[in-house]
């Protein structure tokens, strides 16, 4: 028996860290490409894609919204702006001035107010001259916005939310990546867990898919050690789910972190250059423990999100690399999925 079920079966340890004992080579590894059916993930997929998303796009991370400029983000080809007004409420609208179309992504916020860096024009998050607002909605982690004339749903009056850990019990951390393809190769790719010990194996080892989506039944149950270094891990189970059509989430349910989760949102951008789509990785991770230490690593968050998002960036160099054939298969109808 691994170490990884042991444990499980005995309960939480009383250390959160295991040794890898007799690690097995990557290339003799268990291959994975017979149970990852594409017919599997391309249903799961579909059940995501017709799950309400109110309209609702992610445009970034809480943390990145500033006083003295906007957030800005061009979500399937519109510009949008985010900031906060003089009253802490938080602000969307289009990122053009209806003036002379300057782009509002480069004027400043000063007290709460957008002033438009070519002619002045002063929004305060009202209609005014043209300027109409949006919807916006910020969740204490990340910042969306609703456009209904993009998502053509029945609108929501806030987006679809997981449950997260308490915020003040918790460490959130966001990494923010782009990518030539559309939001529907993200969230294939996190539907597909089978990949993870052979695509990252820098970060997973022993990973083994134990519970796969049945008839309308939904979530991936995954036993799996991150790897930490050498040979260092921390096993854990885990379950994938798409509660909406552009997301998906990863929740701890037993092991170290119970009940942190790592939200990846897929929002369409404006194309490249060459017309390719372009799509935003918004990753949140939000982790918890009851572990007497993890009220000071709470308190070294500004030292440890840098950590975690760059351990998120290396993962989603790989991803991206994945959803991008993705879509340049399906986009030339050579996909064999």
């Amino acid at each position: 028996m691994s170490p990884r079920r042991s444990d499980r079966g005995r309960g939480r340890r009383r250390y959160p860290l295991s040794l890898h004992r007799d690690p097995v080579p990557w290339e003799r590894q268990r291959p994975t490409w017979r149970e990852a059916r594409p017919a599997v993930i391309a249903d799961a997929l579909k059940r995501a894609q017709a799950r309400p998303s109110g309209n609702w796009f992610v445009v970034g991370a809480t943390r990145d919204i500033r006083d003295d400029r906007p957030l800005a983000r061009t979500i399937a080809g519109r510009e949008v702006v985010v900031w906060r007004a003089a009253d802490g409420r938080l602000v969307a609208g289009p990122g053009v001035c209806p003036h002379l179309g300057a782009p509002l992504k480069d004027s400043p916020v000063r007290c709460g107010t957008l002033r438009c860096h070519w002619h002045g024009l002063a929004l305060s998050g009202g209609p005014f001259a043209g300027w109409e607002p949006l919807p916006a909605y910020d969740d204490g982690v990340l910042v969306w916005v609703r456009l209904d004339d993009v998502g053509g749903e029945p609108p929501l009056a806030a987006p679809v939310l997981p449950v997260r850990p308490a915020r003040a019990a918790s460490l959130s951390a966001v990494y923010v990546g782009v990518g030539v393809c559309e939001p529907e190769d993200v969230v294939a790719n996190r539907l597909d867990p089978w990949h993870g010990a052979w695509f990252h194996p820098y970060s997973f080892v022993d990973l083994t898919v134990v519970g796969a989506p049945a008839g309308q039944e939904d979530g991936f149950t995954v036993d799996v050690s991150f790897r930490l270094t050498g040979r260092l891990v921390v096993p854990v189970r885990a379950v994938f789910t798409a509660p909406e059509p552009r997301t998906v989430v990863m929740r701890v349910t037993e092991g170290e972190g119970e009940g942190s989760v790592v939200e990846t949102h897929a929002t369409p951008l404006a194309p490249d250059d060459r017309g390719r789509p372009r799509t935003a990785v918004v990753e949140a991770v939000v982790a918890a423990s009851d572990r007497p230490g993890f009220a000071l690593a709470r308190r070294a968050a500004p030292l440890l999100r840098p950590l975690v998002r760059a351990a998120a960036g290396r993962l989603w160099r790989d991803d991206l690399a994945y959803a991008e054939r993705r879509w340049h298969l399906r986009s030339t109808g050579r996909f064999p999925g």
